[in-house]
């Protein structure tokens, strides 16, 4: 465990180490600052809004905001689409993949603009290089910068005073795109090919066997290896917060996850740029203590939950000990514990890690299968998501979403001391109150109901492979993931049919964008309001009493919605060993 809390220490000490700086440069991109990335960017930058037509200086209020936005994604979603109905006939395809179905083209051209890539298929036999590049690169780069833009609007809305004006969202996602993302994921990029992730164009590789086998009465010594564009997509992928994996088998393939550095680099980079966003609102709102104070509740929150699925999945299964099955840890991080579904190059404690962000935040990345966890720890990866993305959370909506829970917070304050609750020097009112609750509150309606639908119907009953606990466990997952806009999946579960195609796009479409609409017309609001000095009821926003009072707000929030469902799903799986073990 000792090795564990080491390498949690060291990811989130060197995030926040370089998160510091690159919320500062954030800072300056997004207010138009001219600095050394401008005399470099700033000429591109220049031509892009004069071809596109943009007037920079054209600034909206939330509506228009909010409708630029949807549009946009709108076209993204149309081009995705049509990508992959049409990859049969395009190019850059040398296994000649026809096009896919319908209900996957649907299914995950909403997901990749939501940043959330559920997949339902196996990248390396569904889709051609192209429809890997294309689609999913440019709308990893249009989801991530769209999140940053939700959360700037909102950011906006408190600082400003007296106006309706929130910004421009073409020049917001131009300068994300082109100064941020970009020159990002270049040179992680680099760094995965030079540690051994791929990057080819080439056809698969077919190679003779080492040591062939039989299979259904015939002798197999050749397998195809599959090949392709690898360190290009998972680069933006883990930036923004996407998750796709090029291949079926995600990050625990070799040639996507080669070494424990790339390992190492991309539990970092899930995690940099949201905390980056979390001090870049402190230069923006002139409120550095508020923001540390947000990323401290964050992790307070965080890393007992992450300690706590470690622990369990090093303990192992308690009914190994019954058969005098050894689950001694006899190496660092590798040997020991709940091996199974494990990849072994990571071990126990690295991969349990990686899960733990890549469900804290909306990564959805795998470097393990989910389904193979303890059921503890696949429900510490359950709540994670169901707090709401909150807890370091996306790109950008992470902040977003706590944002809301910090006014919500307030307002409870307020309530505690008989005051009208202000946040950063603007008064909390019902309409502030309203369009927080309903950020707060829609995702878990859509989790619950549509959890609800799945168990109820023959449909969504089918697909689940495992009875009992852990088949309600799947489907939960199943419903819980999209509605975070999160894409991790446990596993188990036959998700590729017209039932779950349909749900769990319906719910990534509400989950996405339901509760970030609400936010900016919560933002727009507060920009029209006047600023209010501190009084001496003022609930200050970066003491322990506000942080202390806003961990306590997230998790009762969380457990007061979710508990039953969990109760019912893997606290109940991890308690029924203990059962057996009783008689």
């Amino acid at each position: 465990m000792t090795s564990a809390i080491i390498l949690l220490v060291a990811v989130l000490a060197l995030s926040v180490f370089l998160a510091l700086p690159l919320g500062h440069y954030m800072y300056r991109v997004v207010e138009g600052h001219r600095f050394w990335a401008t005399r470099f960017l700033g000429p591109l930058e220049k031509r892009i809004y004069r071809l596109t037509g943009v007037p920079v200086d054209d600034e909206m209020g939330w509506k228009r905001y909010s409708l630029s936005l949807l549009l946009f994604n709108i076209l993204g979603v149309l081009f995705m689409y049509f990508i992959f109905q049409a990859q049969g006939a395009l190019p850059l395809n040398p296994q000649h993949l026809p096009g896919t179905s319908i209900g996957t083209a649907f299914n995950s051209a909403i997901a990749a603009i939501t940043t959330t890539n559920w997949q339902d298929y196996g990248g390396e036999t569904t889709l051609s290089y192209l429809s890997q590049m294309l689609p999913y690169t440019d709308l990893n780069f249009i989801g991530g910068a769209s999140g940053i833009a939700i959360v700037l609007a909102i950011i906006r809305g408190v600082v400003r005073k007296n106006t309706h004006l929130l910004g421009n969202f073409w020049v917001d996602i131009t300068r994300i795109i082109l100064y941020v993302l970009i020159p990002m994921s270049i040179i992680l990029a680099l760094i995965f090919i030079q540690q051994g992730v791929i990057q080819t164009f080439g056809p698969y590789v077919q190679v003779h066997l080492i040591a062939p086998f039989q299979s259904g009465g015939k002798q197999i010594t050749q397998q195809m290896i599959a090949m392709g564009p690898v360190a290009s997509q998972a680069s933006i992928a883990v930036l923004c917060n996407n998750g796709e994996g090029f291949f079926d088998a995600s990050f625990a393939h070799p040639f996507e996850n080669p070494t424990a550095l790339t390992n190492f680099l991309y539990m970092i980079g899930m995690i940099l740029i949201p905390i980056a966003i979390v001090f870049m609102f402190g230069h923006m709102a002139k409120a550095k203590g508020t923001a540390w104070a947000l990323l401290i509740a964050m992790l307070v929150i965080f890393v007992p939950l992450a300690f706590l699925s470690e622990h369990v999945d090093l303990a192992g299964n308690p009914l190994f000990n019954t058969l005098h099955v050894t689950q001694a840890h006899t190496a660092v991080l590798a040997g020991g514990g709940n091996m199974e579904g494990v990849e072994d190059r990571f071990g126990v404690a690295a991969s349990d890690l990686f899960s733990s962000l890549a469900t804290t935040t909306s990564s959805g990345l795998a470097d393990c299968a989910y389904d193979s966890l303890m059921p503890l720890s696949g429900g510490v990866n359950l709540f994670f998501m169901d707090l709401g993305e909150c807890v370091i959370g996306g790109v950008g909506t992470g902040l977003a979403t706590m944002l809301a829970f910090a006014i919500f917070t307030v307002f409870l304050g307020g309530l505690l001391v008989g005051r009208t609750p202000e946040f950063l020097g603007k008064k909390i009112e019902s309409f502030e109150i309203k369009m927080a609750s309903l950020a707060i509150l829609i995702m878990p309606l859509l989790v619950l109901i549509g959890t609800a639908i799945a168990v109820s119907t023959s449909a969504g009953r089918a697909g689940a492979f495992n009875p009992g606990t852990h088949g309600f466990s799947e489907i939960l997952y199943a419903i819980t993931s999209p509605a975070n806009n999160n894409g991790s999946a446990f596993g188990g579960l036959s998700s590729d049919t017209t039932f779950y195609n349909i749900i769990t796009g319906i719910v990534m479409l509400f989950g996405r964008y339901w509760p970030y609409l609400a936010l900016l017309a919560l933002a727009g609001s507060l920009a029209g309001k006047k600023t209010i000095p501190v009084g001496a009821g003022t609930l200050t926003t970066h003491t322990p009493i506000f942080i202390g009072l806003l961990v306590g707000v997230v998790i009762l929030l969380g457990a007061l919605n979710f508990f039953p469902a969990l109760a019912l799903g893997p606290i109940a799986e991890q308690l029924a060993p203990l059962n057996t073990l009783a008689h």
